[in-house]
């Protein structure tokens, strides 16, 4: 297995980051709305029972995004293209996760929060 092939080293790294992330956020989520830490968004951000549900819950996403993009790095095991080709689907695979984490936790809150709309 070649260590050095960036469709290994970008959702790996990126998966542990979010990971970790995800684990710090679930452990130490903040407390109060706030524009520096956390799951930031307008949808997020309008009332502190949206802002604890999207903390709790982006937390564990991050942590299941993180997971799976590890083990899509395990397809440099048996996919092994060229330099560019890797860091484009690397970097593909890394925009995905971060879209599909956004739209998850968007979707959820809406879900959680449709009636009245508080």
């Amino acid at each position: 297995m070649d260590f050095s092939n960036p469709l290994f080293h970008i959702p790996f790294g990126s998966g542990c980051i979010f990971m970790l992330l995800g684990l710090f956020q679930l452990k130490f989520p903040p407390k109060k709305i706030n524009s520096i830490y956390g799951y930031r968004t307008s949808k997020s951000m309008l009332n502190q029972n949206r802002w604890n549900f999207a903390q709790k819950y982006a937390s564990i996403q991050l942590i299941k995004i993180g997971f799976i993009l590890v083990l899509l790095s395990l397809l440099s095991i048996i996919y092994q293209p060229n330099k560019e080709i890797s860091i484009l689907i690397g970097i593909v695979l890394l925009l995905t996760s971060v879209i599909t984490l956004i739209l998850k936790v968007e979707k959820a809150i809406d879900s959680k929060f449709k009636e009245n709309n508080k």
